[in-house]
């Protein structure tokens, strides 16, 4: 037991009258910073206008929060929500899902493109595809200090107790995610690097879709599951696996897809 880790942070940075922000908030916000920063790199290198990384920010805000929201309640708390309507809008109290911002990211950046020839959609999706990997490693990090998406019991040296929940050494599978993220937000990145504009269209976003959801599907195997409902479903699968399996196929399509078109025809 002494190998074990007890973590007990309080979620909340600090406490200023009103004024309470948490790390789970610090994270998310960093991450679209930092994601920031790495856009503006892009569009200096590729000779784009840096005047619409502002507004680009704000799409991607908007479909992220709107469509993680989306998701969780259509996935994983319908009927709560429709019992309690005036929830829906409560998103300070927790409740957002990656796969509702599987749908709604693109759907903003669909939006965004709209009248900007210069940017195609999937020209600016494997350009995002990176800066959002990073995100999505703060975000786990911000699940973590927030005890939340619990691991299964585990008897390893690495497990967690997290005492603001129970007495149990669990999986941090929160850990698990976001340092596989991060991994994956290392070679995206390294390949953008490489190749630049050259960058065959669609392998990236293709990648990260086969990536980040291909170790979504094998963490699952090591989480609490999130839904009553999830003991009905094939094969013993959670819903985020089996969210994930769409994502995954649409991710090796576009793989193969871009590897199969000269760089030079994909510009």
């Amino acid at each position: 037991m002494f190998l074990q880790i007890h973590w007990n942070v309080d979620p909340t940075i600090f406490r200023l009258g009103p004024l309470a922000p948490r790390w789970y908030g610090l994270l998310f916000a960093s991450g679209f910073l930092i994601g920031f920063y790495l856009m503006r790199h892009v569009f200096q290198r590729e000779g784009r206008p840096e005047t619409d990384l502002d507004v680009l920010l704000l799409y991607l805000l908007g479909g992220t929060i709107i469509g993680a929201r989306l998701g969780h309640i259509l996935f994983y708390a319908p009927g709560y929500y429709l019992m309690n309507p005036l929830e829906i809008i409560a998103i300070w109290e927790g409740g957002l899902a990656s796969h509702g911002g599987l749908i709604g990211v693109p759907a903003a950046i669909w939006l965004y493109c709209r009248g900007r020839e210069e940017q195609p959609f999937v020209w600016l999706l494997d350009r995002l595809a990176a800066p959002v990997a990073l995100t999505g490693s703060f975000i786990r990090l911000g699940n973590l200090f927030n005890s939340e998406i619990l691991g299964l019991p585990a008897d390893l040296p690495w497990a967690v107790v997290f005492e603001r929940i129970d007495q149990t050494a669990r999986h941090p599978v929160q850990v698990y995610e976001s340092i596989s993220y991060f991994l994956i937000f290392v070679l995206l990145w390294g390949l953008y690097r490489r190749w630049g504009e050259d960058t065959p269209r669609g392998l990236l976003i293709g990648l990260f879709f086969t990536l980040v959801f291909g170790v979504r599907i094998l963490w699952e195997t090591f989480k609490v599951g999130q839904a009553h409902f999830e003991l009905a479903l094939p094969l013993g699968m959670s819903m985020g696996q089996l969210l994930s399996l769409p994502a995954v196929a649409v991710g090796l399509w576009l793989v193969w897809r871009s590897l199969r078109t000269p760089a030079a025809t994909a510009k």
